[in-house]
């Protein structure tokens, strides 16, 4: 089973990503970071498969953490989650900065697993 870090300020958010996660028989979540800040520690202290890292947090944003990650893990995967608002140029910069895929929000079950599966 690969292990997911969940990464959003907002724990309903959060959640729901953690249930789709536990459903899938395919992942597990090791954890849920409230910001960038704590996703990097996280990253060191849970060594997650993939992170899944909302782009817009107070504190570190989720841009600002996935240029800190890659540099500190080559290898790492990160998926952003966005809500569909905002996406054009952020999706860009964030596929740019090392950034595997982009979710949106709301969530589709389906649609999530099959980004995850594809890392």
């Amino acid at each position: 089973m690969k292990k997911v870090l969940v990464v959003d300020d907002s724990l309903s958010v959060a959640r729901q990503l953690e249930k789709i996660i536990a459903d899938s028989g395919d992942f597990t979540s090791v954890g849920h970071a409230k910001n960038g800040a704590e996703a990097i520690k996280m990253n060191h202290t849970e060594n997650p498969d993939i992170i899944c890292m909302d782009m817009n947090m107070p504190g570190m944003d989720g841009l600002t953490a996935l240029r800190s990650l890659v540099v500190l893990d080559k290898d790492v995967k990160v998926v952003m989650v966005t809500s569909l608002g905002g996406v054009g140029d952020k999706f860009t910069e964030a596929l740019k900065l090392g950034a595997k895929n982009v979710i949106s929000k709301p969530f589709e079950a389906d649609n999530v697993l099959q980004i995850l599966r594809e890392l």
